[in-house]
C-alpha cells in the first residue's frame, strides 16, 4: 500500500486529507508544516508525526507520494526535491508562481522516474468530461470560440489571514493565480492550445489591501482558429457559478454548473455534475478526490500522470503573459 505525507496544513490541505481518509490503498504517514499551531493540530487529527521540515520528513518517513499544499512560492522547489529523492508528488496549482520556477520543475519531472500531478480536478468533473468527449470526438465540427467568466468575491479578511495571497513574491498573483486559474486551464485544455493572449490586470476593489490583481480580461487566438474571450472578478458582490460557453460549427456547449448542450436542429442535452462528497469549499469544485485516487491508481504504469507540469505550464504561461502586458515596470516582480 503506498504512503503518503502533506506537506502544508492550511486551507486546501482539508480536502487531501479527506480524499485519502476515503481511499483503501494509500496510508497517510505524516505531515508537515512550518507552523507549530498547525503542524500540532493537523498531527493530532490525523494521529501521523508532525515535522517543521520537509527534507528532515522526506529522510525519516520516505512517503511514497506527497501532497504539497503549501503557498504558491514553494510549489516548485518543494516538488523538485521530492521528484530528486524519487518521490511522487501531488502538487495544487498553480505549477509555480514565476515561469523560471515553472521550467524548472517541468525540467526536474522530465529527469526524474518519480511520477507528478498538478491538481487541475475540475478536468475530472463530469460536466468538463462530457464536453472534452463531445469535443474530441469532433461530431459537433469546428469550435469557432469560447467565452468565461469568474464572478467571484473576496474581501480584506480573506488576505489577512494568509498575508503571502496577496502578493507578488509569494502568490505570484492574485485572482488569476489563486481564483480564476482553474478556468483558464479548462478553456486551454477545451478550446486548444493557445496561440497569442492580450489582455490587461489591475486591482478595482481591493486597494491597499493587496498588491497583486483582483480584476483581469484577455482575449485568446487559439492555434485551431478559435477565439476566446474571458473576464473575472473578485469585485462581485457574491459566489456566482463560473461560466463557459464554447459555440461550434453544429452545436453551442453552455457550463453553469450542469452542462447544456443545444444542438444547431434544436436538440437539448443537459449533463448534471456531481455534488461534493468530502469536505472543503463549494468553489473548490467536485473532483480533488478522483484525481488523487486516478493518480495512486496509475503510479505503477510507464507513461507520465495526463495533467504533468509540462500541461500545467499552459496556464501559468497565459496567465504570466496578461501580466506583462499589464505590468511591464515590475516584470522582475510579476514574471
Amino acid at each position: 500500500m503506498p504512503t503518503a505525507a502533506v506537506i502544508g496544513c492550511g486551507d486546501i490541505s482539508t480536502i487531501h486529507f479527506a480524499a485519502l481518509a476515503t481511499m483503501d490503498d494509500a496510508e497517510l504517514v505524516a505531515v508537515c508544516d512550518s507552523d507549530p499551531e498547525r503542524l500540532d493540530a493537523a498531527s493530532a487529527a490525523h494521529g501521523v508525526p508532525g515535522y517543521a521540515d520537509y527534507l528532515d520528513m522526506l529522510q525519516k518517513v520516505r512517503p511514497d507520494v506527497v501532497h504539497i499544499c503549501t503557498p504558491h512560492h514553494l510549489h516548485a522547489s518543494v516538488a523538485a526535491d521530492c521528484l530528486e529523492r524519487g518521490v511522487n508528488v501531488i502538487v495544487e496549482k498553480p505549477l509555480a508562481h514565476t515561469m523560471a520556477e515553472g521550467r524548472r520543475l517541468i525540467e526536474a519531472a522530465e529527469r526524474s522516474p518519480a511520477k507528478i500531478a498538478v491538481c487541475f480536478q475540475n478536468r475530472y468533473n463530469a460536466t468538463s468530461q462530457a464536453m472534452h468527449e463531445l469535443l474530441d470526438g469532433g461530431t459537433l465540427g469546428q469550435v469557432i470560440g469560447a467565452s468565461a467568466t469568474v464572478m467571484w468575491h473576496r474581501d480584506g479578511s480573506y488576505y489577512r489571514s494568509r498575508p503571502w495571497r496577496g502578493t507578488w513574491a509569494e502568490g505570484g498573483g492574485g485572482l488569476m493565480m489563486n481564483q480564476a486559474i482553474h478556468t483558464v486551464d479548462l478553456l486551454q485544455w477545451l478550446v486548444g492550445d493557445v496561440a497569442k493572449v492580450e489582455g490587461h490586470a489591475s486591482t478595482r476593489s481591493l486597494g491597499g489591501v493587496i498588491e497583486v490583481e483582483d480584476t483581469a480580461e484577455f482575449v485568446a487566438e487559439h492555434v485551431n482558429g478559435a477565439r476566446s474571450v474571458f473576464y473575472a472578478t473578485l469585485a462581485n458582490a457574491v459566489n456566482a457559478p463560473v461560466t463557459l460557453d464554447i459555440v461550434t460549427e453544429k452545436a453551442t456547449l453552455s457550463l453553469r454548473g450542469d452542462l447544456t448542450v443545444t444542438y444547431a436542429d434544436g436538440t437539448v442535452d443537459v449533463i448534471a455534475e456531481r455534488v461534493a462528497e468530502t469536505g472543503g469549499r463549494s468553489y473548490w469544485g467536485v473532483s480533488h478526490e478522483l484525481l488523487i485516487a486516478d493518480f495512486y491508481s496509475k503510479l505503477h504504469h510507464a507513461e507520465p500522470f495526463w495533467i504533468s507540469p509540462a500541461e500545467a505550464g499552459k496556464s501559468l504561461g497565459i496567465i504570466k503573459d496578461v501580466y506583462a502586458q499589464s505590468y511591464p515596470e515590475a516584470a522582475d516582480q510579476v514574471g
